[in-house]
């Protein structure tokens, strides 16, 4: 396809009205006419032969066309911002930088207030946009690094491509608070026969540890799939249910969410979190300034020493 020969600027459109959802707040959003953005989408319908959006008595639903669009509309406006928004000096006081970068629940609520909070002491005109990690993202990493600074998620998803650890996290069993049947140890057979939560359950969307009890001969049984690792406690509670979290964020859970957390009956390898990037962003320097902000963030949140010199340094391909 010659890109010279389309409109870029229908990409802008196109994002709006995957996101909003309607004509109108679209067109709010993009600063535009009604009547130009519904021009705009006639042309987007033309170009793919597909209604994009389709009525649903009061609202507007995304066709199956669309919502596979949404995604990736998003990821590359995301990345031409970033290259118009690139300065030949990166001055972290005065950058209006935007950074992307795809991060689980789990990570932000590890990482997510300590960055923010560099951040904005910082380079208080930057922004950071975290997108949530999706399986096709992560699957096709490589080119999706290509329009995102970071993705930050455990080894085991992601190969040759430059990273940098963060942090090592354990994992631990929640069970609800009321359930009688399990006392203070979780015992091999109660994992066995016990309903599952689990967290991206698929071909190549799994958890880990998940994997690693199918090697001691325990295969869940499985009852909910959620995508999400907050919305694990709430789907544990007041059931008969057991599931996987990571001991960071177990330990974070409020006791008035009645939910158990428990030693894992068996030996599971914990997880190493780590950062990902593309090979194109090693030497821009305010590539190098994220990778730093993500390491100090991590440091703070561990208590553990930063390093950034030699072999070590976030600010070189490892």
């Amino acid at each position: 396809m010659n890109l010279a020969r389309l409109d870029l600027n229908l990409l802008v459109a196109l994002d709006a009205l995957l996101q909003q959802r309607s004509v109108t707040r679209a067109a709010e959003q993009m600063g535009l006419s009604q009547p130009a953005v519904s021009a705009q989408l006639a042309r987007l319908r033309r170009h793919f032969h597909d209604d994009l959006l389709t009525r649903a008595g009061n609202q507007y639903r995304l066709t199956p066309l669309a919502i596979q669009l949404k995604e990736r509309v998003r990821v590359v406006l995301s990345g031409a911002e970033r290259v118009f928004a690139a300065e030949p000096d990166f001055d972290r006081a005065s950058s209006t930088r935007e950074f992307s970068v795809l991060i689980s629940d789990y990570a932000v609520a590890i990482l997510g207030t300590a960055v923010a909070r560099l951040l904005a002491d910082e380079a208080p005109g930057a922004r950071l946009r975290m997108i949530s990690n999706t399986t096709s993202l992560v699957d096709d990493a490589a080119r999706t690094l290509v329009n995102s600074d970071l993705m930050i998620i455990p080894h085991g998803f992601v190969e040759d491509l430059p990273h940098h650890d963060l942090y090592r996290d354990e994992w631990a069993c929640v069970v609800a608070a009321g359930n009688d049947e399990v006392g203070d140890v979780l015992t091999v057979e109660q994992l066995a026969t016990m309903p599952w939560v689990v967290t991206y359950h698929g071909p190549t969307a799994y958890t880990p540890a998940v994997r690693q009890m199918r090697m001691y001969g325990i295969e869940p049984r499985i009852q909910v799939v959620t995508e999400t690792f907050l919305t694990v406690p709430g789907l544990v509670r007041d059931t008969g249910r057991v599931a996987l979290l990571q001991r960071r964020l177990a330990d974070r859970v409020p006791a008035e969410l009645g939910v158990r957390v428990l030693p894992c009956p068996v030996e599971i390898s914990p997880l190493v979190e780590a950062m990902w990037w593309h090979p194109m962003h090693d030497d821009d320097p305010e590539h190098r300034y994220l990778r730093d902000l993500f390491v100090r963030a991590a440091a703070l949140m561990t208590g553990d020493e930063i390093h950034i010199d030699g072999t070590d340094s976030p600010l070189r391909q490892k």
